[in-house]
């Protein structure tokens, strides 16, 4: 890690971060770690898939059998069960967010044991870097419309550069690129606009090769179009229409053959 903290208060202060614990002075240090340091952002953004997580699941109360193997779990003692408040009883969502928080704090692979699946996991994580881009001061660490300059300044930053298109004719003009963490392995990420709205598309290697149909989905209220070609699969991210966004990967697949 290249910050002047140690990893575990920088991991502390993530979480707080996440909370919304700290001031604003603190709050702007975090997203300064987080823009240049890869494994805090990768941190951060399982944080945020394990945040999701725990807010979806259902509000339904616990069956009693299970009810008490979580406060055994939890290290609730039974006589003091809920002493302090005898008429409070809390939902699933509740035991099982204690349960989840625990185990992550005692494990840093929880997540990746808890998650959806790896297709959800990777989405999770295209959204996050998209959000923090938006964030950021610049959505791209190099900002061109000239792909013949955003290509080479991914040479020697990761094993291979992107394919970098122009689609300012079809009304995607590029803005620039930037190197996200998905699982935490970097990968190139181009950023192009529409109107007024940014696009982020990762790509991210994949063992297929066969392209597979571009369907849009929603994550967090943004949109999202998957496809798999020549070994990576790219994932475009934003909160254009659906069907810009899907306008956009057509255009991609279409200039890029």
């Amino acid at each position: 890690m290249t910050t002047s903290a140690p990893a575990d208060h920088a991991n502390l202060l993530v979480h707080a971060y996440l909370d919304g614990e700290l001031d604003p002075a603190h709050a702007l240090e975090v997203e300064r770690q987080l823009a240049r340091d890869p494994v805090l952002a990768a941190e951060h953004a399982q944080l945020e898939g394990l945040q999701r997580l725990i807010r979806e699941l259902p509000l339904e109360s616990a069956p009693q059998g299970l009810t008490r193997r979580i406060e055994a779990a939890i290290g609730m003692p039974q006589a003091a069960r809920w002493a302090s408040h005898p008429s409070y009883h809390p939902s699933w969502r509740a035991l099982a967010a204690s349960v989840v928080l625990a185990a992550f704090l005692a494990s840093g692979s929880t997540w990746f044991a808890l998650r959806p699946g790896p297709t959800a996991t990777v989405a999770d994580m295209v959204v996050a870097n998209h959000l923090r881009a938006l964030m950021a001061p610049q959505p791209a660490d190099v900002a061109s419309s000239d792909q013949h300059t955003v290509k080479p300044w991914f040479d020697g930053r990761i094993p291979e550069s992107p394919r970098v298109i122009d689609l300012s004719q079809q009304g995607f003009p590029l803005v620039g690129g930037r190197i996200d963490v998905i699982g935490r392995v970097p990968v190139p990420t181009l950023v192009y606009r529409r109107r007024q709205h940014l696009i982020s598309l990762s790509s991210v290697p994949s063992s297929g090769s066969a392209i597979l149909e571009a369907v849009p989905r929603a994550i967090a209220g943004y949109n999202i179009v998957s496809w798999t070609d020549d070994g990576l699969t790219y994932w475009a991210v934003s909160d254009v229409a659906p069907a810009d966004l899907h306008s956009f990967a057509q255009d991609f697949r279409a200039v890029g053959h």
